[in-house]
């Protein structure tokens, strides 16, 4: 089984595709938050119990995290318990204190007093605070640890989420049909592979573990705050209702602008990528200011919709810094009478403010990050709309395969459109048999590539059937049918790496002479030949190193050494010179034989020695015969003729 060449496939024209598509961009469809948010984090689902793990660790980093503050209160009061007892006299009893300060009228002050662990006539002790101090030290250097752990882990668990996120995007656009890439422009669909989900990673990668954490600390901190001073706790939570309901209204006028952000983005890289890829052309037409217009409306609008979502969203922030601070506010005039009527101690009251903090700093660190999560959910949905996007009809469960390929291809009674109301080619039937050269000519639009894109299963029929040795291509799995097929195209696709590399494209596993035979039978072997590092010269992307002739004939040996049972060339001597045609034409007859052959061709100098010539009209074949017999009918096909080729030929004969 020979394989086929892998050129880009023939693509049926798109009006008006250009910089003014380029600003219609593709349907923007209603944002659906909470579905996507799901959506994004069933991506996590594989990893449960890394996530678990996590969760874990995030435990006991904020149970240890929430405890330093209750201990460190305990370093306040031996300090605060070492000042005021050096104040009373030495030798008394707590209870003897407590009463001569009441005898001296001085009751707050006892009353803190009696609160207190006091020795009356001792200093501070310093043992027990540096033995208090070390606890809190060790306590926060294991919560540090422990929580290096976690960001590792949940590095390793979004990264692999990503990874996977990726292969689903390479594995769909193998799946979808090329109508989903005539309707989107290339800038488009690559933003969306690449950026957006570069976003998404970014986005669970800086939120996923702070939610966790803060998630945990809010929990944990509320727990002591009730502990330490049910009446402080439930002043700290009067605020949060207001936080909320400002970060949801907050959040609802973002979210649209982070939206058309992304939006812009890729329109923005649609618009750089068409305009990059044909830069030699919009040089030559002058269009340079139209293309940096363009490129300015496009950045006006990126410009505008990031600078609505970040300033409206990088409101939550202060709004909850001010009502935090509101909070602090409250529960230190509450917590400072509380300490002077002695129902609390001076330790616990800076452990609670310590914990008020805590409190309302993951909040105001969830509501900082709303900007990330709605730009990462944005992002979240362009990449689903492209995995939700209709795939290819299905491929048989048990394919079928003919039994010898000796390229007997029959159209019967094929009828397709694009657009549904606007048939392109209706009730076509046509046999060609092993080894016959069809040649299709026709007008822009007749449907000539339309036939082979239906050959090859890049479009599949509207009605009626497409066999190949009598079986249904339909019947075929889409990879044995291409495998039978080599296909040229006029628009050449070279990728980075070497030309014998790029030859070596047609064939799994050709060797160094089959690569440099093809390569000969092409006419490439000259082209090496004037390199320095002749087949091992290494070609960029575009191929900016070759010619657009040399490109051709690079491809055109790709098809050689695929050795296909059916041969398809679209202009593919559209870029050649006339002495390089006329080599190609003769390799071309040698390749030829044996071989079903399909040549579309405007350049009707090339196609005279076909056995078959079709001349295609509006998706109908309105001539067909030889070149001779065409010619004498005297029809469509020779007045094409007359007026292309009738004086060239006769002076190159």
């Amino acid at each position: 089984m020979s394989t086929p060449t892998t050129a880009t496939p023939a693509r049926r024209p798109q009006p008006g595709f250009g910089p003014a598509r380029m600003m219609s961009g593709p349907a923007e469809k209603a944002l659906n938050f909470g579905s996507s948010f799901r959506r994004l984090l069933h991506l996590l689902r594989p990893e449960r119990p890394l996530l678990a793990v996590i969760l874990a660790l995030g435990v006991v980093s904020v149970a240890l995290t929430v405890t330093g503050p209750k201990i460190l209160g305990h370093a306040t009061d031996i300090i605060f318990a070492g000042v005021i007892g050096s104040q009373l006299p030495e030798g008394l009893t707590k209870a003897q204190a407590v009463a001569g300060l009441r005898a001296k009228g001085q009751d707050t002050f006892a009353d803190m007093v009696a609160a207190m662990n006091v020795v009356p006539g001792q200093q501070i002790d310093f043992t027990a605070l540096a033995q208090v101090l070390a606890w809190v030290l060790a306590i926060y250097l294991l919560a540090a640890a422990l929580g290096i752990l976690q960001f590792r882990l949940t590095t390793t668990v979004v990264q692999r989420s990503a990874y996977r996120l990726r292969e689903q995007i390479e594995a769909k656009l193998g799946r979808l049909p090329l109508s989903y890439f005539d309707g989107q422009p290339r800038g488009e669909i690559l933003s969306r592979a690449t950026n957006d989900t570069d976003n998404i990673a970014q986005t669970l990668q800086q939120t996923m573990s702070q939610l966790i954490t803060s998630a945990l600390t809010v929990v944990g901190v509320l727990a002591m705050m009730f502990w330490i001073s049910p009446v402080l706790a439930l002043i700290a939570l009067v605020t949060i209702p207001l936080s909320v309901y400002i970060t949801a209204i907050i959040g609802k006028r973002s979210q649209p602008q982070f939206i058309k952000q992304w939006s812009s983005t890729g329109k923005l890289n649609g618009h750089i990528e068409e305009m990059y890829g044909g830069h030699t052309l919009v040089k030559v037409f002058g269009r340079q200011k139209e293309a940096a217009e363009t490129f300015a409306e496009h950045n006006e609008a990126l410009f505008t919709s990031s600078f609505r979502a970040q300033f409206i969203s990088g409101m939550i922030q202060p709004a909850m810094m001010f009502i935090g601070n509101l909070n602090y506010v409250l529960v230190a005039v509450v917590g400072g009478l509380k300490v002077a009527s002695g129902s609390i101690s001076l330790g616990d009251v800076q452990a609670f403010i310590q914990y008020s903090r805590q409190f309302s700093q993951p909040l105001s660190q969830v509501a900082g990050m709303a900007n990330l999560v709605q730009s990462g959910v944005a992002s979240a949905e362009r990449v689903f709309e492209l995995l939700d996007a209709p795939e290819q009809s299905a491929e048989p469960g048990t394919p079928a395969r003919p039994d010898q390929v000796r390229g007997r291809v029959a159209f019967e009674h094929v009828s397709f459109r694009y657009v549904e109301d606007r048939p392109l080619i209706e009730d076509l039937s046509l046999t060609v048999e092993p080894g016959q050269t069809v040649a299709i000519v026709g007008p822009t639009g007749a449907g000539k590539t339309t036939l082979v894109n239906l050959l090859m299963r890049f479009y599949d029929v509207s009605g009626g059937r497409i066999t190949l040795d009598g079986v249904d291509v339909a019947e075929m799995s889409r990879e044995e049918l291409r495998s039978h097929m080599g296909m040229v195209l006029q628009d050449t696709w070279l990728f980075g790496g070497t030309i014998a590399e790029n030859i070596a494209y047609g064939a799994e596993g050709a060797t160094r002479e089959q690569v440099e035979a093809a390569a000969e039978a092409a006419h490439v072997d000259r082209i090496a030949h004037t390199l320095p590092q002749g087949y091992d010269t290494v070609l960029d992307e575009e191929g900016a190193t070759v010619s657009a002739g040399e490109k051709q004939l690079i491809t055109i040996a790709r098809a050689f050494l695929s050795e296909p049972a059916i041969l398809i060339l679209d202009e593919a001597t559209s870029s050649v010179d006339t002495r390089t045609e006329v080599l190609i034409q003769r390799a071309m007859n040698s390749l030829r034989e044996g071989r079903t052959s399909f040549v579309i061709a405007h350049r009707l100098s090339t196609i005279r020695d076909a056995n078959l010539i079709l001349v295609m009209e509006s998706g109908r074949i309105v001539e067909q015969g030889t070149h001779d017999s065409l010619l004498e009918a005297g029809g469509a096909y020779a007045r094409l003729y007359s007026a292309q080729f009738a004086q060239a030929v006769a002076e190159v004969d």
